[in-house]
């Protein structure tokens, strides 16, 4: 695989750790308005359930934010490491 073929592919993995992050916090609001209507409800099983839920969503956020922060980190010094700005140019100047 070349260069810049890998480098599209490990930013389109970024961007898709975002969406699953954003995804996992959108889920913990769910279960978080579902535990709140709940406490009025007083529904047994949701009482038992949701906060094993919350909490097995809340450790995937964890999981997912730290694999994020570092493949995040491991693109921007792959980037560096092969100057890909300047590959990107050169690519530019090819298709002219």
């Amino acid at each position: 695989m070349d260069t810049l073929k890998k480098f599209g592919l490990m930013e389109k993995i970024v961007h898709e750790l975002e969406d699953l992050k954003n995804s996992q916090q959108a889920i913990i609001q769910k279960i978080s308005k579902i535990e709140v209507d709940n406490m009025e409800l007083g529904d047994k099983r949701l009482e038992k359930d949701l906060p094993d839920m919350h909490q097995r969503v809340a450790d995937n956020l964890d999981t997912i934010a730290g694999l994020l922060e570092d493949f995040a980190n491991q693109t921007n010094t792959f980037s560096d490491k092969n100057n890909i700005t300047a590959l990107k140019e050169q690519e530019a100047l090819k298709a002219q």
